[in-house]
């Protein structure tokens, strides 16, 4: 007899399926990574936690909406460097924005900041964790929000996420490393990572790359050149609507909301970043690329880091006009201690998930 997971997994990928093509091979691989652990069964079932959401938090999700990231956790965050070229720090892919309760994303973050403590990423408590994210989530409301630029501010978090990976010396030896695409692709995609190459590259190899967890199985392809005595590279990632709409059918748009949010949160966007018909483009790189909390540094303020991941949330809701007051005003209402709740009970659901998924993988 199947299990609830498996289920929602085969129901979920079939809608999936009508909106973009899948890679059966990837999905097959984004399996078998979901039953590592139950930090990676969180990232990679972001539809799983929309469905129980609103049944486990009914209390939560009664509340104000906003445009939100929706697959927030602690390594959806990097860096990208904006028009002037600075380096900034912020929430690193938007593949599941949509409208939500604000209390979902501080959620979805605060119980990631357990899973990953649990699993001996993180050595921060719960307690703890969600003290700094609802710190600097209301800290950030309050001010009207800030980009978190890497440079006379922000000094220490640049020291923090600007680890081994980000050497361009390892970073392109790991991209030269990745096999060259097999069999046909699609003109399409690869008239769009043309266009944005610029003139006078040298030859262009394309390669199809796995990153992250949540968006496995999409198709996903990278064109590695040389250009003026460098290594440059630039991807698509097919683009589908959120997640969020296959758990809750009655809020379905078919939108794709990546751009919305990017337009409207408190933000130095990334101008190499953009949406061509379904496909997310940007630049792949050294500074442009999300943060692995196992090449962060032993010695950290790991208060700090949720505190400004935090603030990032604050940033993003704040693109919603008119929503700050109002969620100002839910959250001295809530009692002390209500986001630690919220992310042990959820947190408990997902290992309960993750327990019949590793049964029914291992058969």
């Amino acid at each position: 007899m199947a299990s609830e997971i498996t289920d929602a997994t085969r129901s979920f990928e079939r809608w999936l399926g009508e909106h973009v093509r899948l890679r059966r091979e990837d999905l097959e691989f984004k399996h078998q990574v979901m039953a590592a652990d139950t930090f990676s069964f969180l990232r990679g079932t972001f539809y799983r936690w929309s469905q129980l959401f609103s049944n486990e938090l009914p209390e939560l999700a009664d509340v104000p909406r906003v445009l939100g990231a929706g697959d927030m956790h602690v390594e959806n965050f990097g860096t990208w460097r904006d028009v002037e070229g600075r380096l900034v720090w912020g929430v690193n892919d938007f593949d599941e924005a949509t409208y939500l309760p604000y209390t979902f994303d501080l959620v979805r973050l605060a119980t990631s900041a357990g899973l990953a403590a649990a699993e001996g990423h993180l050595s921060i408590n719960l307690k703890e964790a969600c003290a700094a994210i609802l710190g600097g989530y209301s800290r950030s409301l309050r001010s009207g929000g800030k980009p978190i630029v890497l440079a006379e501010n922000d000094r220490w978090l640049r020291k923090l996420v600007t680890g081994r990976l980000r050497d361009p010396v390892v970073f392109w030896a790991r991209m030269e490393g990745m096999p060259t695409a097999r069999g046909p692709l699609s003109s399409k995609v690869q008239e769009l990572l043309l266009q944005r190459l610029p003139d006078g590259v040298g030859r262009v190899r394309f390669t199809r790359r796995r990153s992250g967890i949540g968006s496995l199985g999409r198709e996903r392809l990278v064109a590695i050149a040389e250009w003026q005595g460098g290594m440059i590279a630039h991807e698509v990632k097919a683009l589908a609507p959120s997640s969020w709409e296959w758990a809750h059918p009655a809020d379905s748009s078919g939108r794709i909301h990546y751009l919305d949010l990017v337009s409207q949160a408190i933000r130095c966007p990334d101008p190499m970043t953009a949406v061509r018909e379904g496909w997310l483009i940007r630049r792949v790189s050294p500074d442009c690329s999300r943060i692995d909390l196992a090449s962060l540094p032993k010695l950290r303020d790991e208060g700090r880091l949720l505190k400004a991941m935090g603030w990032e949330a604050g940033n993003i809701h704040l693109g919603t006009r008119g929503a700050t007051r109002a969620i100002l005003v839910d959250l001295t209402r809530r009692k002390q201690g209500w986001l630690r709740d919220a992310s042990t009970r959820m947190a408990r659901l997902l290992r309960s998930d993750w327990k019949d998924w590793r049964a029914a993988q291992s058969r």
